[in-house]
């Protein structure tokens, strides 16, 4: 029989053992961790809807009209007209033919990459894309390769050497890095080969582009361009689910094909109508994405003036590269111990020998957030003497 325990004591002693936090109260910039309040810089909630007036009075008035919960799958009686809905609106909003509402992100990726790829196809992942894509790849059973990460140059080499269906899949803006792809190179590349693109915007949605409209949208790409569109709704539209959007060909088959689809119960229904509020938000909000890049380009100016090590990002993921796994759970932990939280990310979700404090910012983060967070990494950068941080 397998030793488990021998498994977690290697995980102990190598830092990379992780905790679950007990989190009271709602999510906001300061919340309670295990009893404690603490300043976070590291949820996804980038426009701060999660606790947001509207979307709670919105979900309240729908509870009434729609129950809780789903109760059954969409393909049998569970398609509420609240997910029809939702489904037509996030369609419009991103400019697409067609949407589907998924339970979450990692089962939109395993649903979409598992259906649209098999046996004797091939699909091309980028080396960084999310573990969620990467096990549909694997799900697939289809033959995967991986490109040089955000190297159209590679992902075109690969291509021109391989016949049969060809399937690209990779993240609009990168989850633990938070720079963005190279999509207009991607899309041209897969147009010249015959390949399908799939991006999953989990990380752009709500941020980046027209009105918010993504990562996509921020390089002014078509559906032609981009066939297939993935987005979660637990991120910066601060509800929950995501969605798949394209042509109506693509969804229709989805709706046969994408397993995590078909054999799940429907979200519950006054959630989707809680997101619509939020995508109106999303929409108006302008103002919250112009504070928040304020927030990032101070942030990324007073951390390199005090010998931080920052990655090329211009999004709210703000990751301070540290390199040994110690190092980093020592910088997060002192950093806590000053009232602040930041997550010390380690492998395998980034490579080994990349541990880092993965720093994320919200609309709801005031200026005065960013000053003690400033204020307790200029308290804590001599614990990183030595491990490739210049102080």
């Amino acid at each position: 029989m397998r030793d488990f325990t021998a498994e977690l004591k290697q995980r102990k002693q190598a830092g990379l053992y992780r905790t679950r936090r007990h989190i009271s109260g709602p999510q906001q910039p300061v919340l309670t961790a295990d009893g404690k309040r603490l300043l976070s810089f590291c949820s996804n909630d980038y426009l701060g809807l999660a606790n947001h007036p509207s979307n709670l009075e919105a979900l309240r008035d729908a509870l009434p009209k729609t129950g809780l919960g789903g109760a059954a799958s969409h393909l049998v009686c569970g398609h509420h007209e609240a997910h029809h809905l939702l489904e037509e609106r996030l369609a419009a909003f991103t400019g697409r033919s067609s949407a589907l509402f998924f339970s979450t992100g990692y089962m939109a990726n395993l649903g979409v990459i598992s259906a649209l790829a098999g046996r004797g196809d091939t699909v091309f992942s980028d080396r960084l894309n999310h573990a969620s894509i990467i096990d549909g790849c694997i799900l697939s059973r289809a033959k995967v390769r991986r490109y040089g990460h955000g190297d159209g140059g590679s992902l075109a080499a690969m291509l021109a050497e391989t016949s049969g269906h060809k399937l690209v899949v990779t993240d609009g803006v990168f989850s633990m890095d938070g720079d963005v792809a190279p999509l207009r190179e991607l899309a041209a590349v897969c147009r010249e080969h015959g390949a399908l693109l799939v991006v999953d915007d989990a990380h752009g949605f709500g941020v980046l582009g027209p009105r918010g409209q993504g990562s996509v949208a921020e390089f002014g790409l078509s559906e032609e361009d981009v066939p297939v569109l993935i987005g979660t709704l637990g991120k910066a539209a601060g509800t929950s689910g995501a969605f798949v959007a394209g042509p109506e060909v693509l969804m229709d088959y989805l709706v046969q094909k994408a397993r995590t689809y078909i054999y799940t119960t429907a979200m519950p229904p006054a959630l989707a109508l809680a997101t619509l509020n939020s995508i109106d938000l999303i929409e108006h909000g302008g103002e919250r994405r112009t504070h928040l890049q304020s927030l990032i380009a101070r942030f990324r100016q007073e951390a390199t003036a005090l010998g931080y090590t920052l990655m090329p990002s211009s999004t709210p993921i703000q990751p301070i590269m540290v390199g040994d796994n110690w190092a980093a759970l020592a910088l997060s932990q002192a950093l806590e111990e000053r009232g602040l939280l930041v997550t010390a990310i380690r492998p395998p979700t980034v490579p080994a020998g990349e541990a880092r404090l993965r720093v994320t910012f919200s609309a709801a983060h005031s200026h005065e957030d960013l000053d003690s967070l400033i204020q307790g990494l200029a308290d804590c950068r001599h614990l990183l003497v030595g491990e490739g941080v210049a102080v």
